[in-house]
């Protein structure tokens, strides 16, 4: 009877399993990276106000001095489910932040401030271990703090990639640091390597991201065209009193404006020191359109320099893993 009461028991246990495999396998699965970060972003905990502790955190994440268990250790216990979340979100193959483009110059970028928070956590995290020794993990989260910074660039505008940056150069100076020291075993230095040759030299694509800058102030003028006050709508926009004798530009403006932005965009994939003299030319060119691009226009030059950081970081990484 006993052996009876088993086999029955087994059947339906098994039974049970099954089923509750098969409702778990129905559960909505997602692709899309941001719904992820979202949820970490949620779980962010504000870190000391304090100037020291900003200071400090600011330092230690740029590698400029070493981890400090007793002062950021419970900054880190506090956002770790934060930290955990984004790393597991990096995973997803894509990433669509839902950027509301059509708005304009007035489209909320909100997430941003907590993106390069949470980076900087993650790039103190991969710290974290790798002064307790548990060398894996830190690379784990280095290479997933890279994978979000390419997912933080991806279909955004120039603050994105300009944020997705500090988060790459930070995790490359982590890596750097581990690899000329000596810590990390050879499968963790390939393990590095394959992630960072797989890279382009400068990372994202900046031309890209200049096109939807460019967007931007296209759908701004636009909306300037439009407002019954276009001197209070531009003052409100810019943050500032609207020059002297401001008119709305005029077709010939703009056209002369995208003419200049093509321009840019197409000089951006060209290698960086190649496009260096092309793009500080064009630049000089913006003091010659309307002064509404002129004060909108972002720096061609500076863009151009945030490629240059990327790719020495990368050749620097890739140099110190040569030579370990």
């Amino acid at each position: 009877m006993r052996a009876q009461f088993r086999t029955v028991f087994v059947i339906s246990l098994f039974c049970l399993l099954a089923t509750a495999a098969h409702a778990q396998s129905k559960f909505p699965q997602t692709h899309n990276a941001a719904l992820r970060y979202w949820l970490a972003f949620a779980d962010l905990q504000d870190p000391p106000s304090d100037e020291a502790t900003a200071e400090l955190l600011e330092k230690t994440a740029a590698g400029e001095v070493v981890w400090n268990e007793a002062k950021l250790g419970p900054i880190l216990d506090q956002n770790a489910a934060a930290i955990r979340g984004m790393q597991r979100a990096t995973k997803l193959p894509d990433c669509d932040w839902g950027i509301e483009y059509e708005a304009g110059p007035s489209a909320s970028i909100a997430y941003v401030p907590k993106a390069r928070v949470l980076a900087r956590l993650n790039t103190l995290y991969g710290m974290r271990l790798a002064a307790k020794g548990d060398t894996q993990e830190a690379v784990d989260a280095w290479l997933a703090g890279i994978r979000f910074s390419q997912h933080v660039a991806m279909g955004g505008s120039l603050i994105f990639s300009l944020i997705a940056k500090m988060t790459l150069v930070s995790n490359f100076h982590a890596l750097t640091q581990a690899v000329r020291s000596g810590a990390l075993t050879g499968a963790e230095r390939k393990q590095v390597e394959s992630v960072v040759r797989a890279l382009p030299k400068t990372a994202f694509n900046w031309s890209e991201a200049l096109r939807y800058e460019e967007d931007g102030l296209d759908i701004g003028v636009h909306q300037l065209a439009q407002a019954a006050n276009p001197s209070a709508y531009y003052q409100s926009m810019m943050g500032k009193p609207t020059p002297e004798n401001f008119v709305v530009p005029k077709d010939t403006d703009v056209a002369a404006f995208h003419k200049l932005m093509a321009a840019a965009e197409e000089t951006l994939h060209q290698p960086v020191e190649e496009a260096r003299g092309k793009l500080k030319s064009l630049y000089d060119s913006v003091k010659t359109l309307h002064p509404f691009f002129q004060d909108t226009i972002p720096s061609f030059t500076k863009i151009n320099d945030a490629r240059a950081e990327v790719q020495a970081a990368r050749e620097k990484l890739l140099q110190a893993l040569a030579s370990s």
